[in-house]
């Protein structure tokens, strides 16, 4: 017979199995969804567009007013068109910031898998060491190296398995997600070749960097001030010192232009750095996936032992993680470029 408090105990149990059901429901991710999701409600990206909403409503309301002066619209259309901007350059700061979280974590447990294997490795030589200690072929020093590998190897595995929690709830917030929610990270995509040139993504930064396209504002203003001050009703004294603002103007805008040019020169030599050692990587990975058949190889010929095999795996999988730090490490280079220069060479910040 069922009783009123079975039925109540029987609800419960069930909310608390619907909960926890959720609750391991993991929100699976690519690194183009992360990227997509953070630009279309990520908290920063909000914020600039309801800046540029805010500065357009503005720019309406003066252009509909007729008592509005030249420099009031002018200051507003430049507001306009700086929101705007900021928008643009907000997405690529955000592409930059997740697209390294969502890496991290990656590499992150990546790094767990290698260091398990390692961990595995160096217990077995500590077997071995012990074996040779009984059979008097070692010392209790070899013994206490092998200790000491597996303890160190041991300790780096705990490291990042306290780390990849950590840089998922990073990712997380930077998402907008809810605190605690469970992430699936897919492999990344390999990294698109950079085709645009050096000298493309130089030309026209202060209309697409905020910092320069505020600067170019700044010229844009001051010009108007002469030209409202160049006129026999207005004081001399107050033409020199537009001029004079003007020309403070142009040299800051110039000074600002030359730095960022230099940044996205220094940003397009790092890209390119970063492919040369993805190029490297493969070689090396290579070489281990090499070694590795001729250990196996040995090993069904009785010429070498099973450790040796298991040396060259964890070898093979320390290639395999060089070759995913390297390929990360381009990623990362082309989204510092994309933020130096105002566009977007990932090809995720759309």
């Amino acid at each position: 017979m069922t009783t009123p408090t079975t039925r109540i105990l029987t609800v419960l149990l069930a909310l608390g199995l619907t909960t926890a059901a959720a609750q391991t429901d993991a929100t699976k991710l690519t690194l183009a969804s992360a990227v997509s999701r953070a630009l279309a409600g990520g908290p920063d990206v909000t914020t600039a567009r309801a800046n540029l909403q805010k500065a357009q409503a503005n720019l309406r309301a003066v252009r509909a007013d007729p008592t509005s002066i030249i420099t009031t619209l002018t200051q507003a259309e430049q507001d306009n068109a700086a929101a705007a901007v900021t928008l643009d350059g907000t997405k690529l700061n955000v592409a930059q910031t997740v697209i390294g979280q969502y890496l991290a974590a990656y590499e992150a447990n990546g790094r767990i898998d290698l260091n398990s294997a390692q961990a595995a490795l160096d217990r077995r030589n500590l077997q071995i060491a012990q074996a040779r200690l009984a059979a008097k072929v070692a010392t209790q020093l070899d013994v206490n190296r092998a200790q000491t590998s597996l303890n160190s190897d041991t300790q780096e595995l705990a490291d990042a398995q306290a780390q990849l929690p950590v840089l998922k709830s990073q990712l997380a917030r930077s998402l907008g997600l809810p605190t605690g929610t469970a992430l699936t990270l897919a492999d990344p995509p390999a990294p698109p070749k950079l085709d645009a040139s050096l000298a493309t993504l130089q030309a026209g930064l202060e209309k697409r960097l905020p910092s320069l396209s505020q600067a170019s504002n700044g010229l844009s203003l001051a010009a108007l001030q002469v030209k409202l001050a160049d006129n026999d009703y207005t004081p001399t004294r107050t033409l020199e010192d537009a001029r004079t603002a003007q020309a403070n103007a142009q040299r800051g805008l110039d000074d600002a232009v030359k730095a960022a040019g230099t940044g996205v020169r220094d940003a397009y030599r790092a890209v390119q750095n970063a492919q040369e050692g993805v190029d490297i990587a493969h070689q090396q990975r290579t070489n281990a996936q090499t070694t590795l058949s001729q250990a196996r190889a040995r090993l069904k010929a009785g010429t070498a032992a099973a450790v040796e095999v298991q040396q060259a795996e964890v070898q093979a999988a320390q290639s395999d993680f060089a070759v995913t730090q390297a390929s990360d490490g381009l990623w990362k280079a082309l989204a510092a470029l994309g933020a130096a220069s105002g566009v977007d060479v990932t090809g995720l910040a759309k």
